[in-house]
């Protein structure tokens, strides 16, 4: 059972130690495992997960990197979102 209630969901945000700022957004599922329909090559890329932190997202909730309407989607859709680093050093920047 996915916790999803009216437009909510509880969600708990994992990062790995294979890549910095790179993180996954799972919707916290209630008495099963949230990572087990989670690609197996994806888990591998992550290496060791560690739990940052549980979130309940809302349509008006703000998130630093992440459209919050996408990630909702995301998670509603797939039962995952990937949040990828930063570009470092962007495009536009290297063409000026």
């Amino acid at each position: 059972m996915t916790a999803n209630l009216n437009n909510k969901i509880l969600c708990d945000i994992y990062k790995g130690d294979k890549k910095e700022e790179m993180y996954l957004y799972v919707p916290k599922k209630i008495g099963q495992n949230e990572l087990e329909d989670i690609p197996e090559a994806l888990l591998q890329s992550f290496g060791e997960l560690t739990l940052v932190t549980t979130l309940v997202l809302t349509e008006s909730r703000k998130l630093a990197r992440a459209d919050i309407h996408k990630v909702m989607a995301e998670l509603n859709e797939t039962g995952f979102y990937l949040q990828m680093p930063p570009v470092k050093f962007p495009l536009d920047e290297q063409q000026k």
